[in-house]
């Protein structure tokens, strides 16, 4: 490596980890030694989820890079390491290793938690919430224990809080301030979210300053309150904020602020030009900034500047959105309202507890600020509003009132320059345009040039939007094709598939198609169209190649490359007897168990060869496949109506049973969510799901296109006052008129937004027949009804459906890198096979498994001398013999080992494989990540012989590729 000095990162926490990758992203590491010092014994994780630790998760599904990150860049981590002194004229950094010297040093030790000086806060009564190691010792302080005690309001107070109620403690609350979240909220939020929480069971006391802590009576401890109050407790967590870590640079004579912080401009730069501070160690303009956005910021800012670039700091904001113990909570800009002259509009919703405040400029024409508790769908909207200055419509009201047609919606072309499209990769609507400008004309191609869509995917909707468009305000033709492979819509592929009555992705391939094996925008659409048209099983050896690994393997994956089991409990009622065999399912199989939003339990961690034995018996017990894996109807949830509370003008319960029942396994462009409330008090919030329907004293409301997730948005009142037939009657048209004519992917409340005339002409033609099509929608939803399936009955009783489900098809032991709950970590491969086997020589080909253990355009996973080896599989065609590619089954984005179930494709003539968790596309031949050319796999010979499947160490070797 040609070096030109040391860069030196002191703090591994997300803001020095991030820096680091930034320095990578600039090609630093390819001049400079670049050395980390950790003070944790663990590798950089997300401490902004360190609650599900509290839960269970392990420690490795935290993490915020795979192992080999540092070593593959030619970086150096000194983990467990703490730097003890800077000396500023030496230009080192002194260590338990001795000194190092820097060219350019950054300074990330972020902040430690802030622990007022109350007599007797030691031991039991003075933990902190901040690390893992701080998060063990709580753990073990619960042990025994009955009651906990946080002392603090603020974020990370209500966070320790929820861990605490979910350690099984009686948990209070203590917060010096009169409200909570004394920073983000004003009085009325504060209170809002007050009644919330102690309708969780957890006691908050607000205006109490605690005197000190003596030994209990009843508990451990005992706090004394300034006002003589008292409160016992077996346990004490202090949350009461945060200080900045700047003792180094104290030490070294660094320039610190009055309040704390080191003193940095706007380029990160401390009053050493060669240092520079970054995250909540770091004090711009006197201000310390406690979120970890503005810290990624400074990290970029270092990163651009030390490559050369013209880069500056300008201040972040301070905007939250989160879900404190399932409680929506929201603060946007001027919270308070402390700008002189602001105006505030408060809706109060007393009947759900919610609250929301829209603070506006003096003048009316800027919307300045937010605070929301209890929905957090207003959040987006509003965000954009204060970010880019936009004036807010004629009735500011609006924003915050339950939504009317289309009140809040922004378009596109609305939005100015700066706005913040992609947030994962700092993507704004200008630097999209930038890169139309110099070429981009297909979403792909955008995507590989600016990264946006490419992280959690969360703004895909809106990506595409303001590309299009910005397109066609160019006068340019927007391409419209499903993908490469189609140049088609949705819409007119399900048109052809009907009309022609084509039964398979291959048939409509070689008449309509574009050539090629497909990829992972059209085989999945392709599959739910072919599932909604004929209704037949996802498990077909035909269709399994166009599944995403939900749809294959019938379960949700999770992140850490496990999956989630979700039998359906049919409008959330279930007997003692099923309740039961759940909870024995999930102790014997080691599961996470949650209750879901949509009434139902879901079982989390289960490897895939445990997922046909799960099923096995919950099918006994009567159970039956819940389709959460898959876009199509979900739930339908229900309040227990008039069965059982006293409002209830109709049977709730038996309505949702009917409905579910009868539309279960329907296939759909996105996932369905229904709910029936049995009065006009709603408790069943059917006015945000895809369907809805409250009763009256006459009948039921309909309520149509709804949904909460990334575009949240109520849902409209369609019918009134309807007998039972006839609302199924108008269901049936609704959902099957729109399985029609939807788009990929979309949600009701999108396609209904799309809709050119409205809710009328939706009324049009399924109330009043316009179009002369609702018989044969009706027809199409009534066999759909009668040839309903279970899938995993139906795969169960079929032998080659269930050697899919098997870790390694050469090898019984489970996936020995999962980890999952504490005490799942006892899994380990089986006693009679070796971890490891000999390492075969350079030019040896070894046999894995047999050629039928394969899968026609698909993935399996084989076990290879401590490897995890993904085989995919491209039988024999025209002119070209049948190939085997061998790439590593692990994804370096998500850490999980999960490749070899990801959609087997092809992109502009490179043959590749979609990760089935975060969609990066890899080549099969050699491994390169098509997002990000740093990524590489690594790859295997492979070949068929005499009907076995053989590798062998590439020739000549790769020396940047290294195994997992």
């Amino acid at each position: 490596m040609t070096s030109t000095g040391n860069i030196v990162i002191i703090g591994n926490g997300m803001v020095g980890h991030y820096c680091a990758e930034q320095l990578v992203m600039h090609g630093l590491h390819h001049h400079h030694a670049i050395h980390i010092f950790g003070e944790e014994r663990h590798d950089a994780y997300d401490r902004v989820h360190l609650t599900a630790y509290m839960a269970g998760q392990d420690a490795a599904a935290l993490a915020l890079h795979r192992q080999d990150f540092h070593a593959a860049h030619g970086m150096t981590l000194h983990r467990g390491i703490r730097v003890t002194a800077i000396d500023r004229t030496a230009r080192t950094v002194e260590s338990d290793e001795g000194a190092l010297p820097y060219h350019t040093l950054i300074i990330a030790t972020g902040s430690t938690p802030f622990v007022p000086s109350v007599p007797g806060n030691s031991g039991t009564a003075g933990l902190v919430y901040r690390t893992l190691d701080d998060l063990d010792q709580i753990r073990a302080a619960a042990a025994g224990a009955s009651r906990g005690v946080v002392i603090g309001g603020g974020l990370l107070g209500l966070e320790a809080a929820n861990a605490l109620a979910g350690l099984g403690l009686a948990t209070s609350v203590v917060e010096f301030a009169p409200r909570l979240m004394p920073v983000q909220l004003d009085d009325e939020g504060g209170q809002a979210l007050k009644q919330r929480i102690e309708a969780l069971g957890i006691a908050v006391l607000t205006s109490r300053a605690t005197r000190e802590i003596t030994a209990g009576e009843t508990c451990r401890h005992r706090l004394v309150f300034a006002d003589d109050g008292i409160l016992e407790t077996d346990l004490v967590v202090f949350s009461a904020g945060i200080r900045p870590q700047d003792r180094l640079a104290r030490d070294c004579h660094l320039a610190v602020a009055p309040r704390g912080g080191i003193v940095i401009d706007d380029a990160c730069r401390t009053s050493d030009p060669a240092i520079f501070a970054i995250g909540e160690c770091a004090a711009w303009n006197g201000q310390v900034f406690g979120l970890v956005a503005p810290g990624y910021a400074m990290a970029r800012t270092v990163a651009s500047i030390l490559a050369g670039e013209d880069a500056a700091f300008g201040g972040a904001d301070m905007s939250t959105k989160l879900k404190l113990l399932g409680v929506d909570v929201g603060s946007i800009g001027d919270a308070h309202g402390a700008i002189p002259g602001s105006r505030s509009y408060r809706f109060i919703g007393e009947a759900d507890g919610s609250y929301r405040r829209l603070v506006l400029s003096g003048d009316g024409t800027r919307v300045v600020g937010a605070v929301l508790v209890g929905d957090n769908s207003y959040y987006d909207t509003i965000l954009q509003y204060v970010q880019n200055a936009i004036r807010p419509p004629a009735d500011p009201a609006v924003l915050i009132l339950p939504r009317g047609e289309g009140a809040d919606l922004l378009g596109a072309d609305a939005l100015p320059d700066t706005a913040t499209i992609c947030s994962c990769h700092n993507v704004t609507k200008g630097a999209i345009r930038t890169a139309i400008d110099e070429g981009c004309t297909d979403l792909a191609s955008l995507k590989q040039c600016t990264r946006a869509g490419t992280g959690c995917g969360g703004c895909a909707a809106l990506l595409k939007n303001v590309f299009e468009t910005d397109l066609e305000a160019r006068g340019i033709t927007v391409d419209r094709s499903l993908c490469e492979h189609f140049s088609h819509t949705r819409q007119e592929l399900y048109s052809l598939v009907r009309v022609h009555g084509l039964q398979t992705f291959e048939e409509l391939m070689a008449q309509h198609g574009n050539g090629g094996l497909g990829c992972d925008i059209c085989k999945p659409a392709i599959g739910s169209i072919l599932a909604s048209a004929w209704n037949k099983p996802i498990t077909d050896p035909l269709h399994i190649p166009l599944q995403d690994t939900n749809d294959t393997f019938m379960a949700n994956m999770q992140k850490n490359g496990t999956y989630s089991v979700v039998p359906r409990i049919a409008g959330g009622e279930i007997t003692p007897d099923r309740l039961i065999v759940l909870g024995q399912v999930a102790k014997k199989y080691g599961l996470y168990t949650k209750i879901t939003g949509g009434q139902r339990i879901d079982l989390f961690g289960a490897q895939l060869h445990q997922l046909p034995d799960i099923w096995t018996e919950l099918l006994d017990a009567g159970f039956e496949t819940g389709h959460a894996y898959g876009k199509s109807t979900r739930t339908v949830k229900s309040c227990v109506g008039s069965t059982w509370c006293r409002y209830g003008v109709q049977d709730s319960v038996g309505k949702a049973l009917d409905l579910e029942n009868r539309y279960k396994g329907l296939r759909s462009p996105h996932k369905l969510k229904f709910a029936v409330s049995g009065c006009t008090r709603e408790c069943a919030e059917a006015q945000s799901k895809d369907v809805g329907v409250i009763a009256t004293e006459n009948g039921w409301n309909l309520y149509v296109c709804g949904n909460g997730g990334m575009r949240p948005r109520h849902a409209e009142l369609f019918a009134t006052d309807l007998d039972a037939e006839t609302l199924v009657r108008y269901i049936d048209r609704f959902l099957m008129f729109y399985i029609r004519t939807a788009d990929r992917l979309q949600r009701t409340s999108v396609w209904r937004e799309n809709l050119e005339g409205g809710l009328d002409y939706l009324r049009d033609v399924i109330i009043h027949d316009s179009l002369g099509i609702c018989a044969e929608l009706e027809r199409q939803m009534q066999s759909v009804v009668d040839h309903y399936h279970c899938e995993w009955r139906d795969a169960l009783k079929d032998r080659d459906k269930l050697k899919r489900f098997r870790t390694f098809v050469n090898d019984t032991r489970p996936d020995p890198n999962v980890r999952t709950l504490p005490e799942r970590d006892q899994v380990r491969p089986a006693d009679n096979l070796p971890e490891t086997a000999p390492q075969p020589g350079p030019a040896d080909w070894t046999d894995l498994c047999a050629q039928t253990d394969l899968v026609a355009r698909s993935g399996v996973v084989a076990w290879h001398a401590g490897s995890q080896v993904a085989l995919f599989y491209l039988p024999a065609s025209t002119g070209e013999p049948a190939r085997v590619y061998a790439i590593d089954n692990h994804d370096p984005f998500s850490n999980a080992n999960v490749i070899g179930r990801g959609l087997m494709g092809d992109l502009k003539g490179q043959r590749i494989v979609a990760s089935p968790l975060y969609k990066q596309h890899f080549r099969l031949e050699d491994g390169q990540c098509l997002e990000d050319a740093a990524i590489r796999l690594r790859t295997w010979d492979a070949r068929l012989h005499d009907g076995r499947v053989q590798i062998r160490a590439k020739l000549p070797a790769m020396p940047d590729l290294l195994p997992t």
